[in-house]
């Protein structure tokens, strides 16, 4: 057995951690202060206790709104005092303008300074000691896979890129037909023969086996692997471990057996979820009908002085079961943006107005679309929905792409919140396995979450 243990915490352990020591720092503060100040807005007791569970639920919902719990925010430094500024900011406005389940507003204005200045701080605090210490990269998790040699490029980008401390230190070559190390493999290649060896001594966390072909896996190595799982050691599925980091599906890898590891989410057949939903979907869209005609004199003088066309137009898009539907937008791009064909928008794209830019980064040119929820062509939250050719184009190079319309397009979608605008088929690529991923995993939590990312989305102005 393995004695020695490198510490490494999993995505979702990390994110726990996170939202406990969030609320403990915070609490901690005002306790603090509450002893070495004049401070009595916030004390806790047995008589007002639930002062602090809203204040925990505040904290950890406008921490997620705002990107507290991204891993990647969270261990940059620079990002997570961005995002600690704004939760402080809002945390404190909402607790304040919440008096029934939260003290009475001070007379003192002090006191609000204070209050404000001790979440700040603690906050501030824990998570530079997070990204100091716990983001570090004494913390990597230790890893060796079990793969293809002409694979193993791509597959360690698809884990490292998704968890930075996610460190490949080796890999066996499963493919007996391709034994010889490559020219630009940089991983150390193992011998079999020296593979329970090498992972005890270089404290290896986690094998990954990874090989698509059979005969890959030899008696040899097989014996070893048990041999190692006998003596504690975690051994995995490749494609477990990437859906796990990534929260995508890796249909590029899954191939021709991509059905094998794609077991539909039971809420998309779940008659109770789809009709909380509906109703959902259609109370938000009443919603985001009136919240766009109280905008709608301001972005009619927008489209005339920065658009000078009509301002609605409407598109072909393809539905749930390849249905096709007429998509309704606020204009973003010049007249005959597309008289040379259809084609992408990327990121800088030319065809795009100064005001267009506007109404893209704040997503109001998305208002429209509220029409196509109530009509029942689109949902609130989906894959995006594409254009027929694009879907014909990216359909013959990509297997599966069909596969996103067993459910309905939405207004947003966990590809819209995970990755950027989709240039290329490449990103289509990218953007299909968040897709598959919450066709697989579809719940009201993961729409809760979807819900947050696109908040924080339009409140830190990053739409595209």
């Amino acid at each position: 057995m393995n004695k020695r243990k490198e510490i490494h915490f999993e995505v979702s352990e990390r994110k726990v951690l996170l939202r406990i020591f969030d609320v403990v720092s915070v609490l901690f503060s005002l306790y603090i202060v509450g002893i070495a100040f004049n401070f009595n807005y916030f004390n806790i007791s047995e008589t007002n206790f639930y002062w602090t569970i809203v204040l925990g639920f505040y904290l950890s919902f406008i921490g997620s709104v705002f990107e507290m719990y991204n891993l990647q925010v969270a261990s940059n430094q620079y990002q997570v005092i961005k995002s600690i500024i704004l939760t402080s900011s809002i945390t404190v406005l909402l607790y304040l303008l919440t008096p029934i389940y939260t003290p009475r507003l001070p007379s003192n204005r002090i006191q609000i300074f204070i209050f404000f200045i001790a979440i700040f701080l603690a906050l501030f605090v824990w998570r530079m000691l997070y990204v100091r210490f716990l983001a570090s990269n004494r913390f990597s998790k230790k890893v060796i896979l079990i793969c293809d040699k002409e694979q193993l490029k791509e597959l360690v980008a698809g884990l490292q890129s998704a968890d930075p401390h996610y460190s490949v230190l080796g890999f066996v070559n499963s493919d007996s037909a391709n034994a010889q190390n490559g020219e630009n493999v940089k991983i150390k290649n193992i011998d079999i023969d020296n593979l329970e060896q090498f992972v005890k001594k270089n404290s290896i966390s986690e094998i990954v086996v990874a090989s698509q072909k059979t005969d890959g896996i030899t008696v040899n190595l097989y014996n070893q692997l048990i041999h190692l799982l006998e003596n504690g050691y975690i051994i995995r599925e490749y494609t477990q471990v990437y859906e796990n980091l990534t929260q995508r599906i890796p249909v590029q890898y899954v191939s021709r057996d991509f059905y094998r590891y794609f077991p539909f989410s039971r809420s998309n057949q779940n008659h109770f979820y789809l009709i909380m939903v509906r109703l959902f979907e259609i109370i938000f869209s009443i919603i985001g009908l009136l919240v766009g005609l109280v905008l709608l004199p301001l972005i009619l003088i927008g489209n005339l002085v920065g658009n000078r066309g009509k301002l609605f137009y409407t598109q072909e898009r393809v539905g749930k079961n390849g249905k096709v539907f007429n998509i309704v937008k606020f204009r973003t791009m010049v007249k005959n943006a597309e008289k040379g064909g259809a084609v992408f928008a990327t990121t800088n794209d030319s065809r795009i107005t100064p005001f267009g830019k506007i109404l893209r980064k704040s997503r109001m040119d998305e208002f429209p679309q509220f029409i196509n929820i109530l009509k029942g062509d689109m949902a609130v939250i989906g894959p995006r929905p594409e254009r027929p050719v694009f879907v014909n184009e990216i359909a013959e190079r990509m297997p599966f792409y069909e596969t996103r319309h067993v459910i309905k397009p939405g207004l947003t979608g966990w590809a819209q919140v995970n990755y950027s605008y989709g240039e290329t088929i490449d990103d289509s690529l990218i953007k299909l396995q968040y897709d598959l991923y919450y066709i697989k995993h579809r719940s009201l939590f993961l729409d809760f979450n979807i819900i947050f990312k696109t908040l924080s989305t339009v409140l830190l102005y990053k739409g595209q």
